[in-house]
């Protein structure tokens, strides 16, 4: 096996030069980085090892683990680079290994400040650690935790910078994604700047774990109980803070009989939220009413809702109750109240303020007692300005809003619900899939979801109807239109790394063949077009026409392009 180069240089070494040290060879199927053999292996299986070791053996013990895991790589990681790097300025050394980080998909840093002085044994650093993966891990195995979960990350941070700067560095996470934050911070310093500096070298050294077994049962069962009930609102999923909210304020409503006014854009669970709160109430033995007022005509809305006598209008060949009377002694959910008619909007105002109603083409007031829960994705308070809505009904309603925030604000229940969605429709097609790919996972985490939960779940339903029974959904069956390969990086030939070319999801292996013939057979542009016309030319068996249509071109600019070459016709 040729090892590649290392040669000594006088500055830091590029992505390119680190991307060299990158080798697979494919006889004996080793993947090496310089002279350290590395292994490819599926972010999912890691998440689930460390699930494992946590439920195992605790967070605290599972913590130190993972940390002297990854002050190992620290050690490597910065052997390697004193070895490439050569003699250049300390700072320069230590951002080599941000680029090292990021060439092996672990994290992309951002560095906010980093002061190295050797001769005073002065180092701060403060870095922001971009799309770490065991943030990655955390939220979607285990949900967020109470403090920091890059522990590998703080450990390779520590060595790599002690063994390059030859004393002892410190690197505590002050800020993490896995425990709610919206960014990974890490800070830096020399270990006896930190008062518990003794705490994060005893994470470094091993320790027996059969005398404290016993004692873990309580923390597993503490743990288990967290991962399996992340929701507290019927079947309104989630757990991230947003979430959260929303089901305090829900859990403070539901006993009481306040009316409830929901806001959120289209899709955000809307319905859900109502239905936990009347299942979480005293009314949740009696009826659940949802309607919605967009979908009824404005000239029928109001027989809908509070009933009509016979004959009342063209028609109305029987009595019959509204949805108000089928929902006595429950629950009523108006969605989409904004679209109710003005004689409808009285209606509703005497119902809330009198608990009674009468049907239309009726004069006898039937008593109701009936919960409202309203839900709107446009400003109630707009429309009253506009005098699109009544003032009066506006503020009956706005006694306790509930504002429920878009998906692209709740990124943590993403995982989560697109799990139960995706149990969901395997129960209901009877199939069984092996999960969301991590390059599909990563593209349901950075979509914006402007259709919220219901565009997610039919995203979700979608995969797995085109995904094979048995394999798992790749982003393309999520996303048809998604540049899989955009910005990535792919083996050439020789074994070395290359940028891939953008194509799109139509263009796949026998087009890269063709392509890489065609260069070899012929080498200059010129040459491979003339192939092109005169391998078009023969298809279409000398009509011009014929092979101007293939190529997608008029046939005087083809006739143009043939004369110029000079293949006769």
């Amino acid at each position: 096996m040729n090892i590649a180069s290392e040669p000594k240089v006088t500055e830091r070494p590029d992505s390119h030069q680190l991307s060299q040290q990158v080798r697979f060879q494919r006889e004996d199927g080793t993947v090496w980085f310089g002279e350290q053999r590395m292994l490819l292996m599926q972010l999912a299986s890691l998440a689930n090892f460390r699930k494992e070791q946590i439920l195992t053996v605790g967070l605290e013990r599972a913590k130190g683990f993972f940390m002297r895991l990854g002050y190992s790589l620290g050690q490597k990681d910065a052997e390697l680079i004193k070895r490439l790097a050569g003699n250049i300025p300390d700072d320069e050394l230590f951002r080599t290994g941000f680029q090292l980080h990021s060439l092996k998909g672990s994290v992309r840093v951002e560095e906010q400040k980093l002061e190295i002085d050797k001769s005073s044994q002065h180092f701060y650093a403060q870095l922001v650690m971009h799309d770490a993966y065991e943030a990655e891990m955390f939220i979607s195995e285990l949900g967020l935790i109470d403090g920091p979960a890059c522990w590998a990350l703080q450990g390779h941070a520590s060595s790599f910078a002690s063994e390059l700067l030859g004393q002892e560095i410190i690197f505590k996470e002050m800020q993490c994604r896995g425990c709610g934050d919206s960014k990974c911070l890490f800070e830096g310093r020399p270990a006896e700047e930190w008062e518990d500096y003794q705490t994060y070298r005893n994470y470094f050294k091993s320790a027996p774990i059969i005398e404290e077994l016993y004692e873990l049962q309580d923390q597993i069962s503490v743990l288990r109980h967290k991962i399996d009930n992340s929701s507290s609102l019927g079947n309104f999923i989630g757990k991230s803070e947003g979430f959260k909210q929303v089901c305090k304020l829900a859990s403070k409503a539901s006993p009481g009989k306040v009316s409830v006014l929901l806001l959120g854009e289209t899709g955000v669970g809307k319905e859900l939220v109502a239905k936990g709160l009347h299942e979480n109430s005293e009314r949740s033995e009696n009826p659940f009413i949802a309607v919605n007022c967009a979908a009824i005509p404005p000239d029928l809305i109001e027989a809908e809702l509070f009933g009509v006598e016979k004959g009342a209008f063209t028609g109305a060949t029987q009595s019959r109750p509204g949805r108000f009377e089928r929902a006595d002694k429950g629950t009523i959910f108006l969605d989409e109240v904004i679209e109710l008619s003005p004689r409808a909007q009285a209606a509703l105002l005497r119902v809330l303020q009198e608990n009674e109603l009468e049907r239309v083409g009726d004069t006898k007031t039937r008593t109701v007692d009936v919960r409202l829960v309203a839900a709107t994705n446009e400003s109630l308070l707009q429309a009253v300005e506009e005098g699109r809505f009544r003032a009066d009904l506006y503020y009956r309603l706005n006694v306790y809003p509930i504002i429920i925030p878009p998906l692209r604000e709740r990124r943590e229940d993403i995982p989560l619900l697109a799990d139960h969605f995706l149990k969901k429709y395997e129960a209901f097609y009877n199939r069984k899939t092996l999960g969301l790919s991590d390059l599909a996972m990563k593209a349901i985490l950075n979509y914006r979801w402007p259709g919220n939960v219901r565009e997610l779940e039919n995203v979700i339903e979608r995969g797995l109807i085109l995904a094979e029974s048995g394999e798992t959904i790749d982003a393309q069956y999520l996303f048809p239109s998604l540049n899989i390969d955009q910005g990535s990086q792919i083996i050439s030939s020789t074994g070395a790394l290359i940028n891939a070319p953008e194509l799109n999801s139509s263009t796949d292996t026998e087009d890269n063949n063709w392509l890489d013939q065609a260069l070899d057979q012929h080498g200059s542009m010129e040459k491979i077009e003339e192939a092109l016309l005169r391998h078009t030319i023969e298809r279409a068996e000398n009509n011009v026409a014929e092979a101007a249509r293939l190529l997608g071109m008029t046939r005087p600019t083809l006739a143009y392009r043939l004369k110029k070459m000079g293949i006769e016709v």
